[in-house]
């Protein structure tokens, strides 16, 4: 618990004084934000704003896991550091792509094909591993699992090991790019992932408390290798949100950019398959999904009608700014929805665990 706590502050304070830091060094640089030409006006005065600020976020978590390991003398597990590298691991995708917009000075970044290629590398990198029986432990557990989940294994839907790593790959694309689609207003993505994160955090610490072996509850007992360690993971990239969102909060000094969407979202879907919870993640991370579903539905409308529109723009928290919705009202509006998703699925969690006792 002092591992958490400890990477949970640190990661704060990094973040906090990390990102001050990099605001001055990337505005001297001339490394600003553009900003698509079809985008809401109000947007247009956010050109040149400092971006690839994930870089704090991505650096702070990681130092803060790392100093909290060395503090308390304990040893990384395989789970949290497999959570790590496809956390930073997205976050290099993203940079490239951010990189790519700043040196040509355009709002295109990688080609969608090649950012695909690097996500799916760094999926299947991660999937592979994952599944690996390398890296059981002695109670003969892998980071990851080979069966369907939503609050724990349903063993009865065992899949083969290449249908997991399919379905890892799936997961890790479309969680990465829904962050990156949400990541729209200042503050929104960051302050959503704060508690989607803090939200895992918890989860790890009571599937902790509940492990199968330890716990007296055997028949609501969880199988997850590492949780106390994926906890002290969840409560630094936590802090590093918290830290930077003091900087990206309306009217932001800062973008996280690509490189720290892609990393958020990397890591909520590594956090949704390590604790076996990938079906929760839906709930928990409801408004990443509300996002994605608005663009989606958006392109096909499009498509089918040959023209037309279901909402004025797409990802939906640019439909309310074009109704004349304030940016700060759209944010703290989808904050709420997100607490409210994120107390919807602990509570279901929660819930099973105590109908299961």
């Amino acid at each position: 618990m002092r591992a958490i706590l400890l990477s949970g502050g640190l990661s704060l304070l990094l973040s906090l004084i990390g990102t001050r830091y990099a605001i001055r060094v990337l505005t001297a640089k001339g490394y600003g934000q553009e900003i698509r030409e079809d985008g809401p006006d109000s947007h247009k005065t956010k050109r040149g704003t400092p971006t690839m600020g994930g870089i704090v976020i991505i650096l702070a978590s990681l130092i803060a896991y790392g100093l909290a390991k060395l503090i308390t003398g304990e040893m990384p597990s395989a789970s949290a550091l497999l959570l790590l590298f496809l956390f930073a691991g997205c976050g290099l995708v993203g940079f490239l792509d951010d990189f790519i917009k700043i040196y040509r000075q355009r709002n295109l970044g990688l080609r969608s094909r090649a950012k695909m290629i690097g996500q799916t590398f760094v999926a299947l990198v991660f999937g592979g591993l994952a599944i690996s029986s390398w890296l059981e432990n002695d109670r003969g557990l892998t980071p990851a699992s080979r069966n369907i989940s939503f609050l724990r294994d349903w063993e009865v839907w065992t899949l083969p090991a290449i249908l997991v790593v399919l379905l890892i790959w799936v997961i890790v694309t479309g969680t990465s790019n829904a962050v990156n689609l949400t990541d729209g207003l200042d503050g929104l993505a960051a302050g959503a992932s704060m508690m989607v994160f803090g939200a895992y955090t918890l989860i790890n610490i009571w599937q902790n408390n509940q492990q199968c072996g330890l716990s007296e509850a055997v028949s609501s007992c969880y199988n997850v290798r590492d949780p106390l360690d994926l906890a002290v993971v969840g409560s630094a990239i936590t802090g590093a949100c918290f830290g930077f969102l003091w900087w990206n909060a309306s009217p932001a000094q800062i973008f996280m950019g690509d490189t720290g969407s892609l990393a958020l979202g990397g890591g909520l879907a590594g956090f949704a398959i390590l604790t076996r919870t990938e079906l929760l993640l839906l709930i928990l991370g409801g408004l990443f999904v509300m996002e994605t579903l608005s663009v989606m539905m958006q392109v096909g409308y499009f498509k089918a009608t040959k023209g037309k529109r279901i909402f004025r723009m797409a990802p939906i928290h640019h439909h309310f700014e074009m109704l004349g919705w304030e940016q700060v009202t759209v944010v703290i509006r989808f904050w709420i929805i997100t607490g409210l998703m994120v107390a919807l699925g602990v509570g279901i969690f929660y819930a099973e665990w105590v109908a299961g006792v």
